[in-house]
């Protein structure tokens, strides 16, 4: 497989991950700082975890799946903290420290992002290093950049002190009897539930997973269940008749990696938009911590209610109670294989869901401009790119696109877009307000505005 530091390397180097010009240590600086920072950062956290992931041992639990998105929201909540400290303009996130006086706060968010980065993914210190040293370089040496630097390791050490026994990794496990309508390990691989312990994590900005429980899924004779199942039976299965080549190619781009998607987005939309320091370090701390919160919530549900999937309701229909439904025993999903967790809700649906609502949010426009990627259509592909005036508008694909993939029942797709939007809207009107530069609730000297 390779040394950790080979992994990271080669995810930065596929150029779904690569840094652009405009990112890199010799790009112009202004005053607070160069904003790349916080995008350069965001990649080096993405292939930090995805080494974590295939490194033997790990030296800490691995991250795997959506709970990558937990991992990113403490890094980038703890540079908005490290930012908006020195700089002012919004109020930090359970954070109060007094900021020095001329501090960098470019410097003080590298520190936060090492940091954080360090205490989660220990084995991948050596690289990690070899990242800030580089960051650091960029930086004029002097008092600025030391005082930037102590107040960025406050900010991570906060942080990380405040997630200390947050529930990560706890022994829970799924023991719901398999009956009619209950999840089981699915075909091929029947692995048991992904991180069932995810759903009873102590959440960034809800106050528990279980705030936005969207109730019970349809009952299995009820006449959405059966419209539901007779759709994703007919255009998801592998085979399907009915399912067009543009479903298929909708399908295929909503079967790929959601974390590289939403990071390249998300690195668009702060280059795109001119997005200063602050404005950045805000715009992925909104982002990630409505997904990790979104990410809760969503595996809160599935593990609440676990809901058979697709593949399984169709091979076992017969003991549904349904006259409407009829078994199929070889049934196959059309493009990639069942995840290993329940159905309701959709855990894609959910994060584009808050993805979207948070960008809407924080940017304070519906017209994102938003530009997605496809994992399952690299470049120069045509089909890698598609472009989204609304967050509606990509909302809507990944709802067909699930169902269209044999994956979920649509009425999973639909909760889990609404439950992501309520996550999303809730975290940026709990967090990230904008305060007046005479507002010295925080102690800050910084001086920027919105």
């Amino acid at each position: 497989m390779g040394s950790a530091r080979g992994i990271v390397a080669g995810v930065l180097a596929t150029g779904l991950l690569a840094l652009t010009p405009t990112q890199t240590a010799t790009a112009h600086r202004t005053p607070p700082g160069d904003p790349s920072v916080i995008t350069q950062w965001n990649q080096i956290g993405v292939a930090t975890i995805a080494a974590d992931n295939v490194a033997v041992p790990p030296a800490a639990p691995r991250k795997q799946g959506i709970e990558v998105y937990l991992y990113l929201a403490f890094m980038h909540t703890a540079m908005y903290n490290a930012v908006v400290g020195i700089e002012g303009g919004y109020r930090p996130y359970h954070f109060d420290a007094r900021a020095p006086r001329h501090a960098s706060s470019q410097a003080a968010a590298v520190a936060a992002a090492h940091r954080v980065l360090v205490t989660y993914s220990p084995e991948q210190q050596a690289t990690l290093d070899t990242a800030y040293a580089t960051s650091l370089a960029a930086i004029p040496d002097g008092e600025a950049k030391t005082r930037g630097l102590a107040y960025g390791e406050l900010a991570a050490a906060t942080l990380v002190a405040q997630r200390a026994h947050d529930g990560r990794n706890a022994p829970i496990l799924f023991t719901k009897t398999p009956a009619p309508g209950t999840w089981r390990p699915t075909p091929p691989t029947m692995t048991p539930f992904s991180a069932p312990w995810l759903g009873y994590v102590t959440p960034l900005a809800l106050r528990r997973g279980a705030q936005f429980d969207p109730g019970p899924a349809p009952a299995l004779t009820s006449r959405r269940y059966t419209r539901d199942f007779l759709e994703v039976k007919s255009l998801g299965r592998l085979d399907s008749t009915t399912r067009t080549e543009a479903m298929t190619e909708t399908a295929r781009f909503y079967a790929g990696n959601p974390v590289v998607q939403f990071t390249l987005g998300l690195v668009d939309q702060a280059q795109s938009r001119h997005l200063d320091l602050v404005e950045s370090a805000r715009l992925f701390a909104a982002v990630h911590m409505s997904l990790a919160d979104a990410s809760i919530a969503v595996w809160w549900t599935k593990h609440h209610y676990g809901i058979w999937r697709p593949i399984t309701a169709v091979r076992l229909a017969d003991t549904d109670g349904n006259p409407g439904t009829s078994a199929e025993l070889d049934w196959t999903p059309s493009v990639i294989p069942t995840p290993p967790y329940p159905d309701y809700v959709s855990a894609y649906n959910g994060v584009m869901g808050a993805y979207t609502r948070a960008l809407q949010d924080t940017l304070g426009t519906r017209h994102l401009a938003l530009t997605l990627t496809s994992t399952m259509f690299p470049a120069p592909d045509s089909r890698h790119t598609r472009f989204y005036d609304t967050g509606g508008e990509a909302r809507q694909e990944v709802i067909d696109a699930r169902v269209w993939l044999g994956l979920h029942f649509r009425f999973a797709d639909t909760a889990g877009a609404r439950m992501g939007q309520r996550v999303a809207t809730y975290t940026l009107g709990h967090n990230f307000q904008a305060v007046d530069d005479d507002d010295d609730h925080h102690g800050h000297h910084g001086h920027h505005r919105r």
